[in-house]
This record gives structure tokens, sequence and C-alpha cells, in this order.
């Protein structure tokens, strides 16, 4: 069976530096600690778009090793609590969470 991630997609947050500081000070460690069965986590920060100001700031992924992986972390306490507190401190509005599986092609 597949891998699998959640990746968590944060809108364009209202004060850049004040999101950065929550997300990086207090958010990661907090997912660090709370939660388990990750394999890699990738942090993208959005710089710009050809079509102008980005909706988006941040994407996270968090890769496991199979659905029953992702499903077991996220049945946790520590898990919600931590997708909470992602949704507490995304000041421009809702993170998109999404479970993917990956496909990689090499050219």
């Amino acid at each position: 069976m597949p891998g699998v991630k959640l990746v968590v997609i944060y809108p364009r947050p209202t004060d850049v530096e004040a999101f950065e500081e929550k997300y990086l000070k207090e958010h990661m460690p907090m997912a660090a600690k709370q939660i388990s069965g990750v394999t890699k986590v990738v942090l993208t920060k959005v710089l710009g778009s050809p079509q102008g100001t980005p909706p988006f700031h941040r994407i996270t992924e968090l890769h496991f090793a199979a659905k029953a992986a992702f499903d077991t972390c996220f049945a946790s306490q520590g898990a919600r609590d931590t997708a909470a507190h992602a949704v507490s401190i995304s000041t421009g509005g809702q993170p998109t969470f999404l479970l993917a599986e990956e496909e990689t092609i090499n050219f």
C-alpha cells in the first residue's frame, strides 16, 4: 500500500510576521511533540506567483508510510489539538487540509 501525506495549505495571513512567529515557535514544536508516525515533513513558504500576490502563504506536508499510520495518528487527541492550533493561528482564513497520495515521475 502506498504512503500518504497530509497537506495543510495556509491562506495569506493578515500579519505575515506574526503568523511566522507562531507557526515556527509554537505550531511546529507542538506538531513535533504531538504528531506520531510521520516519516518526513516538508515546509514550503510561498514567495510569489506570476498571477500577482498568491492567496496562499505556507504549505505543510506530513508524510506517512501508509494510510493506517495516518489514521492512527489522527485518532489521537494530540493530533486533533495540533490541527485545531493550525486553525487558530491562520488569520487569513481557515487552512485547507488534504489527504493525498504522491506520485513521482523522473524526467
